[in-house]
């Protein structure tokens, strides 16, 4: 019987049991109740093993790699463990020890029990994981890999450590693929980690792989890959391929610390390699200028005539009786970039092929501009709080955005974040300068009504003796109005792209030249050299800047963009926005009155009113009037808060440059020291210039003093304020 119980338990069938691992019926009486259970026991035991030996036998045939590359260790671990305890087992009775035959011919149940106790658990676990195996399909890495991890966390040691080493099979079969991926390039015809445009494969990374490490692999396996099938002259350095196998092959994907910091210099070095052979100082400098032509406004002829494309394409939406084309849809605007370029020095770029206007909401028909009082943002704590101030449809009257494609190895150099980071300076300044069209336009307008006016009432402004002064008083402050918005909207827009963007694109060209290598090399050299691979050769030219830098170097130009123009200070930029609003609500209502602030004489309701005026004078009065104080109020805020801003509020450089660098680089301390090195001053000047930014705006505003003179309390002067305020 014992024999037999060998046999059952090395997976061979017996007699003794039935097929569902209980002891057969007809053995029962003859067995004592504890030896009853011991055989239940161990006939449980026998099934589990032959239960998970069969599923490994049906899943080897499985076309994926990994779950023939699980199954294969789980039956050695097995034959290794399980096999050998049980063959080592019989050997001790047939050897009569004394450990487990008593007096030389009796061998107790019990002790066989004790003996396979330990694999009752492991057992158990391993017929859950087969049968969760077979129950599904297929099998990508990645979730495969997770359920391994998750079942091997468990406080049963030999349970752990079986689903462990599983798991470790699985990851090194992964990492294999992700070798052949990073190395040369090359995706398999099996279980591929990405498909032919190099892009992840769906459950081809474990969560185990953070989002930075996908990002860089798809990074580095689509940078090696089309530099493999372009058959490019130059390719990556054999040296180099050795050495990212040798780093691939020194950790597992479960080991994510380390994991993390082997895929950053993978990229690092790959990334150097790329700016160093293939793209070029040419390739970076074109892409600068287009997106500032572009999204920063520097072809002013071309981003007016996209404007006034935008509002015409409105109108005639608006005069369309036709439901189906009363719709504007992305490619309407889309056609409004081409025939913008018609006519300016936009029209024969080909960087104008990359933009791309997108309605997140969809097809939508145009709307008139809103003549709704707007919320006075800045004194809303509501809105401050909650909701973050954004321009994009401003220009529409919903949320549009300017897109630019960006195709490789130019994404080497772009991130999404810096794209994100155009298209928010882009509705900005698209918005400033279309509210300071409408308000010249609303100028001209009110020139010529008071030009034809002139015709007929000579040096008056009309009307009956009662209303002669009302009319008067209106128009001098419709006229104010216009007058202060025009003023404000210039002094803003010439404070942004004269002090902001032409001097901050200027510093970065000046960066990206020769001479800003050279400054670079000047400031630095020793750092760069030590930050480059060491599988990369030193350049002879001191003028080499590394690719972390040159990504650092734009998004600190990104930030010091978004600072200048207000945008990282959600107060200002909701003041900006009220007043926009503002102004584009007394335009809208001038349109609506036909162009003129006055009504016409003959109008009906003109004259006649209540106390000799006419209601339709005193209704346009009360409009007026309305809109300039919630103007002023806004322009006495904004330059309050502005003031404010410049010693109370740092201006720094913003976590994103920081964020940029870290995602591409990892751990790299020589890149921190070049960030800690041009926030010091000796490679930029920093916040201070940033902070200059500021103050030239506020000179720029009170040029006249209106603002400064109007904090001055009764009695006092300007001359004696610092005394007054026990400054001096």
């Amino acid at each position: 019987m014992i024999a037999e119980i060998f046999l059952v338990l090395a997976g061979h069938s017996s007699s003794l049991f039935t097929n569902d691992g209980q002891v057969d019926s007809a053995l029962q009486p003859l067995l004592h109740p504890g030896e009853q259970q011991v055989l239940g026991f161990l006939g449980k035991i026998a099934l589990q093993y032959r239960t998970v030996k069969k599923s490994c036998t049906t899943l080897s045939s499985s076309s994926s790699r990994y779950v023939c590359a699980l199954c294969t260790s789980l039956n050695q671990i097995l034959k290794d463990e399980y096999e050998s305890l049980v063959l080592e087992t019989e050997t001790k009775v047939l050897r009569r020890d004394a450990e487990l035959v008593g007096r030389g011919s009796f061998v107790p149940l019990s002790t066989i029990r004790a003996i396979f106790s330990e694999w009752e658990s492991p057992l158990v676990t391993l017929v859950s994981l087969v049968q969760e195996l077979e129950g599904q399909k297929s099998w990508p890495p990645g979730p495969l890999i997770d359920m391994l991890l998750l079942r091997s966390k468990t406080g049963v040691y030999r349970v752990a450590d079986i689903l462990s080493r599983l798991s470790m099979v699985v990851q090194r079969v992964w990492r294999t693929q992700l070798t052949a991926f990073l190395v040369h390039g090359s995706i398999s015809a099996i279980d591929p980690l990405a498909n032919d445009t190099f892009t992840l494969a769906e459950g081809s990374m474990p969560r185990c792989v953070s989002a930075q490490s996908r990002e860089s692999i798809a990074y580095v396996g689509r940078a090696v890959g089309t530099v493999k099938a372009a058959k490019w002259q130059k390719q990556l350095p054999r040296h180099l391929a050795l050495q990212h196998t040798e780093l691939l092959e020194s950790t597992l994907p479960e080991d994510q610390i380390i994991f993390d910091r082997v895929i950053s210099e993978i990229r690092l070095n790959v990334s150097d390699w790329l700016w160093m052979n293939i793209l070029t100082e040419k390739d970076v400098s074109d892409a600068v200028d287009s997106l500032a032509n572009y999204f920063l406004l520097r072809n002013g002829e071309f981003s007016l005539s996209l404007i006034r494309e935008i509002e015409r394409l409105k109108v005639s939406r608006l005069a369309s009786r036709s439901g189906v084309s009363s719709m504007i849809r992305e490619q309407d605007l889309n056609l409004a970039i081409l025939r913008a370029s018609l006519g300016t020095s936009a029209q024969h770029d080909p960087a104008l092929a990359y933009l791309r206007f997108s309605l997140p909401s969809g097809p939508l028909r145009p709307l008139l501009p809103s003549l709704a009082n707007p919320t006075n943002r800045a004194t809303s704590p509501r809105v401050e709080d909650t909701e973050t101030t954004t321009f994009k449809d401003l220009l529409l009257g919903t949320p549009i955005t300017l897109n630019y494609s960006v195709s490789w190895p130019l994404d080497l150099f772009l991130h999404s974040a810096d794209l994100l980071t155009y298209t928010d300076l882009h509705a900005f300044l698209s918005s400033l300068r279309k509210t300071h069209t409408r308000i010249h336009n609303c100028w001209t307008s009110l020139s010529n009504a008071q030009r034809a006016r002139r015709r007929w009432t000579g040096l008056g402004e009309g009307g009956t003796d009662e209303d002669f002064k009302a009319r008067s008083t209106l128009l001098r402050c419709g006229w104010g109005v216009v007058r202060d918005m025009g003023w404000f909207l210039d002094t803003l827009l010439a404070y942004v792209m004269t002090d902001v963007v032409d001097t901050e694109y200027r510093q970065l060209k000046s960066l990206l030249g020769k001479e800003g290598m050279s400054q670079f090399a000047s400031g630095g050299s020793n750092t760069l050299l030590g930050s480059r691979p060491s599988g990369l050769s030193t350049h002879s030219d001191s003028t080499h800047i590394d690719f972390s830098t040159l990504r650092t170097i734009h998004s600190m130009y990104l930030d010091r963009l978004v600072t200048g123009c207000l945008l990282n200070n959600d107060t200002l930029t909701a003041i900006l926005r009220s007043i926009f609003e503002v102004c584009e609500r007394l335009v809208a209502q001038i349109e609506r009155w036909g162009g003129d602030v006055l009504p016409a004489l003959l109008f009906e309701g003109s004259i006649h009113g209540d106390q000799g005026v006419g209601i339709m004078v005193q209704e346009r009065w009360e409009i007026v009037a309305e809109i300039n104080k919630s103007f002023h109020a806004c322009l006495g805020s904004f330059y309050h808060h502005l003031s404010e801003s410049t010693s109370h509020k740092p201006f720094t450089t913003s976590d994103a440059s920081k964020s940029v660098l870290m995602n591409a680089s990892g751990i790299n301390n020589v890149s921190l020291s070049l960030v800690a090195a041009i926030g010091s001053g000796k490679l930029f000047d920093g916040s201070a210039e940033v902070r200059r930014h500021v103050e030239r705006l506020l000179l720029r505003l009170d040029f006249s003093g209106n603002f400064s003179l109007s904090n001055i309390p009764p009695g006092g002067n300007a001359a004696n304020i610092l005394q007054d305020g026990g400054l001096v």
